[in-house]
C-alpha cells in the first residue's frame, strides 16, 4: 500500500464493507449503491455486465437460494494503480443459515477492482474464483 492514501484505504473499505452489509441484510439496490453503471462481476462464469444486471441477478438470489445468507470476508491486499485505481484481493464465502465457518469448498478468492470517480471510489469490476481446484 502506497504511504499517505490513508483517506482512499479507509474510503475503499468503507465500499467493500456497506457491500457485504448489504448482502447480510439481502439489499440488492444497497449492495450495488457503490458501483459505476458500467460495471461487470463474473461469478461462477456467468457475465454480469451493468450495474443494473448485477442488481436483478442478486435481487433474485436473495428471494430464492441466498435468501437469509450472508457473507465471510477478509481482505488479502489493497494496490492502488495511480491516484484512480485499486485493486483488492479477497478471500470470500457464503454463509447460509445456522452456519458459522464457511466450508472450505465453498471458499473464494476474488478480485474487486475500484476507481475514484468525482471524488468517490466505486466498484467497476468484481470476479471470484474457488480458492480449492475441483477434485478430479
Amino acid at each position: 500500500m502506497s504511504e499517505g492514501r490513508t483517506e482512499d484505504v479507509a474510503a475503499i473499505r468503507a465500499v467493500l464493507v456497506a457491500s457485504y452489509r448489504a448482502w447480510d441484510g439481502g439489499d440488492a439496490d444497497g449492495m450495488v449503491a457503490d458501483y459505476t453503471a458500467d460495471a461487470t462481476a463474473i461469478m461462477t462464469g456467468s457475465l454480469r455486465d451493468s450495474r443494473d444486471v448485477i442488481r436483478q441477478n442478486m435481487a433474485l438470489a436473495f428471494e430464492g437460494p441466498l435468501k437469509g445468507s450472508s457473507t465471510a470476508n477478509k481482505q488479502l491486499s489493497l494496490r492502488f494503480l495511480g491516484e484512480d485505481g485499486a485493486i483488492v484481493v479477497s478471500e470470500s464465502g457464503i454463509l447460509f443459515a445456522g452456519e458459522t465457518e464457511v466450508p472450505d469448498a465453498r471458499k473464494v478468492n476474488a478480485t474487486w477492482v475500484l476507481e475514484k470517480r468525482d471524488g468517490r471510489w466505486l466498484i467497476a469490476a468484481y470476479h471470484n474464483s474457488p480458492v480449492l481446484a475441483p477434485a478430479n
